[in-house]
């Protein structure tokens, strides 16, 4: 698989290496030796979502707080996303910064975002199949919500209709406000967590 850093530091986006015949083809959509060995840590799997939806579904943006943090693998499994990540580390020399891409099942590439990130995706087929492999288990209480809208993000999701959106990511909180109650991780927090993981 072929690894690259993405416009958001500690964000990666992976793409496998197909191999094909006439039945299909078969591909590693995920190793963490190899993982670990390009992002120079380890990524500790203990959780596994799905989330099911229609075109133009929208979900997001969504994070996790520090602790406990969770990183995660994203890839789709069926139909095809948008998907953005989005640096909201409070003190990070790229706050703001965003990467989009385009993925879907016939890709087969997926995204590993680092805890402080935040992600969401646009479904842009009916019954889009999302994976997520998630570094911690869910902890209640512990999520990050930010509105996908957010005119201060100024996200390309290219929108031709309104997006359905859950009652919670309707209510999510801008990015100002979000800064203002002590939801956004610090920088510095971040790259000591990535730094504990390495053993450094």
């Amino acid at each position: 698989m072929k690894v690259r850093e993405m416009a958001v530091p500690d964000a990666f986006h992976i793409t496998p290496h197909k191999i094909g015949d006439v039945r299909g083809n078969f591909y590693e959509s995920f190793r963490h030796d190899r993982l670990a060995e390009e992002i120079g840590r380890p990524v500790p799997l203990v959780q596994v979502n799905y989330s099911v939806s229609r075109k133009s579904t929208l979900r997001g943006l969504h994070g996790t707080l520090l602790p406990p943090g969770q990183a995660k693998v994203v890839c789709v499994v069926r139909g095809a996303i948008l998907d953005i990540v989005v640096d909201v580390r409070l003190g990070s020399p790229t706050f703001g910064a965003h990467e989009a891409n385009w993925m879907s099942a016939e890709s087969g590439d997926s995204v590993f975002v680092s805890e402080g990130l935040v992600h969401g995706f646009l479904a842009l087929t009916d019954d889009t199949c999302v994976s997520y492999l998630c570094s911690t288990e869910f902890v209640p209480g512990t999520q990050v919500d930010i509105d996908p809208l957010d005119a201060e993000l100024d996200l390309p999701w290219q929108l031709s209709e309104t997006p359905l959106m859950s009652a919670k990511d309707s209510r999510a909180v801008s990015v100002a406000t979000a800064r203002r109650t002590g939801l956004l991780p610090r920088y510095e927090d971040c790259l000591a967590h990535y730094a504990a993981l390495r053993g450094t």
